[in-house]
């Protein structure tokens, strides 16, 4: 219990009801983490044609690193630059090496030692997060990353997307991955001490309440150390907002929304580390849904209904 705020949830030392990464951070670091992402010039098999072609339709031009400063420099600069700007916001903070364009393992083992182990050697990264497919990794890379992290005492974090596990969806959104493939590479990483993270998306074109749950809940059977959870963003350099441009369809309201979240907290285990309940995109590119531009006020609306139902992480898993 935590009695100063007469919060029940245990992993937190705040009014949140879910267990943070910044609180999991602080608990470990004693100060804050900051994320600091990168571009290394990946591709992915989804769009180069070993998969298919042209990637999940969602996903913008940028492989979801529209954000980074300095993205075409090289990662040296790119990580300073960006880690300078965290220290506008958080004057101590300390990074995290983000690689988060593309698919950041889709490569051949020696060309990703040469791009990650300046990163493993520099004093100014405390952990690496590597964004990837659950398709470009396997245990030789696991075995590798897994004795440079044990070498340089460098936590290292791999994203995977999941987004969701039904067919339909995956057909519709061309992720041409497989659930299969996510408990995988999850059990990879428990076997080799590397920490998971699977990303999940909310409002997929199809998908009801009960299927968003169906995808936690897979989610939480795999036991990863964090998650992710989204809103589907609509943008204007993707496929999926040419579409939407063209015959527009149902998006969910920050209130449907923020009751799947909740919902999903309730079933993923207190002890993962619940790393975004939502995102926004580019302003310049989000055609839609526009109320995931104010972050906090849906992670405020969150705070509110789990209050209100008197409920936190956990309490249905």
């Amino acid at each position: 219990m935590n009695q100063i705020l007469d919060n029940p949830f245990p992993y937190s030392d705040t009014n949140k009801r879910y267990h943070t990464f910044s609180y999991a951070m602080k608990k470990k670091y004693g100060k804050k983490l900051a994320k600091i992402p990168l571009n290394a010039g990946f591709t992915c098999p989804n769009r180069d044609g070993t998969k298919s072609y042209g990637g999940c339709r969602f996903c913008s031009s940028q492989g979801s690193g529209d954000t980074i400063l300095c993205a075409n420099e090289d990662l040296k600069t790119q990580y300073e630059t960006n880690l300078a700007r965290a220290r506008n916001k958080w004057p101590d903070a300390i990074g995290m090496a983000y690689f988060q364009s593309f698919s950041n393992t889709y490569a051949p083992l020696a060309d990703l030692q040469k791009i990650y182990t300046p990163f493993y050697e520099n004093p100014n990264v405390i952990a690496i997060a590597i964004a990837t497919r659950t398709d470009c990794f396997d245990e030789e890379m696991a075995k590798w990353f897994s004795k440079m992290q044990a070498r340089y005492s460098k936590p290292t974090w791999f994203e995977f997307g999941l987004q969701s596990i039904h067919p339909a969806t995956a057909r519709a959104m061309n992720f041409a991955h497989t659930p299969t493939e996510a408990k995988l590479v999850v059990d990879l990483c428990h076997h080799y001490g590397l920490s998971s993270c699977l990303h999940l998306i909310n409002g997929l074109p199809g998908e009801s309440h009960e299927d968003m749950l169906e995808t936690a809940k897979f989610a939480a059977s795999l036991h990863p150390d964090a998650v992710k959870i989204h809103m589907l963003h609509l943008l204007e350099n993707s496929r999926l907002g040419k579409d939407y441009h063209q015959r527009p369809f149902k998006l969910l309201s920050q209130e449907e929304y923020v009751q799947i979240v909740c919902d999903q907290l309730e079933i993923l285990p207190p002890e993962i580390i619940i790393e975004r309940v939502t995102g926004d995109g580019l302003a310049s590119d989000l055609i839609a849904p526009l109320w995931t531009m104010k972050k906090t006020a849906t992670a405020n609306e969150i705070d509110k209904l789990l209050l209100a139902r008197n409920s936190w992480q956990g309490k249905k898993s």
